[in-house]
């Protein structure tokens, strides 16, 4: 059986989600943050040199980086659901959105929460530079939601759970106003109401509300 070492508040919650979207059997192995530092406990950390989480183990292979578990489990248990084929209308914007997730979404926000903790005056180059990359970022985002019900197309597929964290769980670290952003919002609920992420977040997060507005 699967066994997902999840870190609470953390990119983690992706892989749980996805187990439920499958209905992948998975054992739940949990911790929790520093209080203090907020990062990952001794524990986890004697796992893996980087202290990363999620972490997956089945026969007898571990496995970290969240994107390379999705598309682990998306091969191995995925029998095609959750994404699409070469041959699918969609298929680059499965790509693009699944990748931009880690790739632009997560790095932006990541830049924006370091640059705004060193205390740099609102206007100065490197703290409008990186607003205005978030900006970009966010509005491309709010621009694709608003022609589609989800980010790879009319239908939901990994993209979306590689993507929701940064808009959601992110925020713990990182408040961020999607007032600006009502396709976003109203993707969010769409998010919210499918019972596979309520599982998901109950199970691995249950002290959490998501923040899905």
């Amino acid at each position: 059986m699967l066994k997902i070492h999840h870190l609470g508040h953390s990119q983690s919650e992706r892989v749980v989600w996805l187990c439920e979207e499958l209905g992948v059997p998975y054992e739940l192995e949990k911790y929790t943050r520093d209080s203090v530092t907020r990062l990952s406990p001794p524990e986890l950390k004697a796992l893996h040199p980087l202290g990363a989480a999620p972490l997956v183990e089945v026969d007898g292979m571990l496995l970290a980086e969240s994107a390379a578990i999705v598309e682990f489990i998306l091969a191995r248990y995925g029998h095609g659901r959750l994404q699409h084929a070469p041959d699918h209308a969609d298929f680059a914007s499965y790509l693009y959105w699944f990748h931009f997730a880690n790739g632009n979404l997560q790095p932006v926000m990541l830049r924006t929460m370091t640059v705004g903790r060193c205390g740099l005056a609102p206007d100065h180059p490197v703290q409008t530079s990186s607003l205005d990359r978030l900006e970009k970022v966010l509005a491309l985002v709010e621009t694709r939601l608003a022609h589609n019900d989800y980010l790879a197309g009319s239908e939901f597929t990994a993209a979306d759970i590689m993507s929701v964290f940064s808009l959601t769980t992110m925020r713990l670290f990182h408040p961020l106003d999607l007032t600006p952003y009502p396709n976003i919002l109203a993707y969010l609920q769409r998010i919210g109401a499918r019972p596979a992420y309520q599982r998901a977040m109950a199970k691995g997060d249950p002290d959490l509300t998501p923040m899905l507005t």
